[in-house]
């Protein structure tokens, strides 16, 4: 088995390699106890910090790691725990083939474990559809392809109608068609989840599916809360909170979160808009688009907000305290400040200043 099928699992190549060899999934999830470990570890690590975790040293075991991961994702059977997976594994199998792309060493091993632009293209049947532009600037794509490829992609850029459009193809550089790849890769890992389980595979996984059942509910944003109370926000989302208010410039990863978190303890999309008036380049029509987008509104996904560790990777977590320190998700965090408080303390914020709720924020 290739350590490029390692790296790669996704690939039809990997499945063939497995198929090839006979292996019988039945017997490895029996007999091969570092195989299923690993595969526990990917859907644990792509629950919790959004990538797959450290590959195993062993090209076989962490090959055979991604199709047993799949099986424990259908055995768990929940549709945030599919989405959360494919983003991961898609995530972590794009940091690795942009860091490929970019790294000019001329590797002297007979085995190459390196994928090329070309070779993603091909994987996908993407080479009749991507063309260089021929000055050596970019690439133009066909719509028809762009389309479906950039769906999930929710910031502004992305959006047919801030695209230029020639001739059926839109213009894209490197790292939007390294993007769009990336999403490729996110929908083939994605489809076919979650399947039905063999009877025998799914005794010998419960024990480490029971485990990540009960990770996913420590986790897992519940759709019970509909309370907005800001002092009880975790520090993270009091920041930005706090920035929206005064009228500052988010990024569009923080201004995912907040929205997201916002929109995952019961706010609908007129709330969150009009959070968003006291900004000077406001536009309704954006902030609306983009609300209804991440709340699955207009879009096959809810999103969720980041975990702590993404938070961290893109500098928004901010003031942490003791609670922080224990707890791994945005979400997991607000839940818990909800059961720990008072009634009197749960006081909704939409209800406490009658039309204009902004002077509850809490510093």
């Amino acid at each position: 088995m290739q350590r490029l099928h390692a790296r790669y699992p996704f690939l039809e190549a990997a499945r063939e390699s497995v198929a090839t060899e006979a292996v019988d999934l039945a017997t490895v999830v029996e007999q091969d106890r570092a195989v299923v470990d690993r595969a526990r570890q990917r859907v644990i690590t792509a629950l919790e910090d959004g990538e797959t975790g450290e590959p195993h040293r062993d090209a076989r075991i962490e090959l055979l790691s991604y199709p047993v991961a799949r099986v424990l994702v259908s055995m768990v059977d929940e549709r945030i725990l599919v989405r959360k997976y494919a983003r991961a594994e898609s995530a972590t199998a794009y940091e690795r083939f942009t860091a490929d792309m970019t790294d000019e060493t001329d590797l002297k091993s007979v085995e190459s474990t390196g994928l090329k632009l070309a070779d993603l293209l091909a994987e996908f049947d993407l080479e009749g559809d991507v063309r260089e532009t021929g000055d050596g600037e970019g690439y133009r794509i066909d719509v028809g392809t762009y389309l479906p490829l950039a769906e999930d992609l929710w910031d502004d850029e992305w959006r047919l109608v801030n695209r230029p459009l020639a001739a059926g193809e839109i213009p894209v550089d490197e790292t939007e068609l390294l993007t769009l790849l990336r999403e490729a890769i996110r929908g083939r890992i994605e489809d076919g989840l979650p399947f039905e389980v063999p009877a025998a595979i799914a005794t010998a996984l419960e024990d480490d599916a029971a485990e990540i059942r009960a990770i996913l509910a420590d986790l897992e944003l519940t759709q019970d809360i509909d309370t907005v109370v800001p002092d009880l926000f975790p520090p993270c989302m009091k920041a930005l909170l706090d920035q929206i208010q005064k009228g500052e410039h988010l990024p569009h990863h923080s201004r995912f979160a907040i929205t997201a978190f916002l929109t995952s303890i019961g706010m609908d999309t007129d709330e969150i808009v009009d959070l968003y008036r006291v900004n000077s380049s406001f536009s309704e029509e954006m902030t609306r688009y983009q609300t209804d987008h991440i709340s699955g509104e207009t879009s096959p996904t809810e999103y969720s907000p980041p975990s702590c560790a993404t938070m961290q990777s893109y500098g928004d977590c901010v003031n942490k305290d003791d609670l922080c320190e224990r707890i791994p998700h945005p979400m997991a965090y607000y839940e818990q400040r909800i059961d720990d408080a008072d009634d009197e303390e749960l006081e909704d914020w939409r209800g406490a200043d009658g039309e204009d709720g902004q002077s509850a924020s809490s510093d």
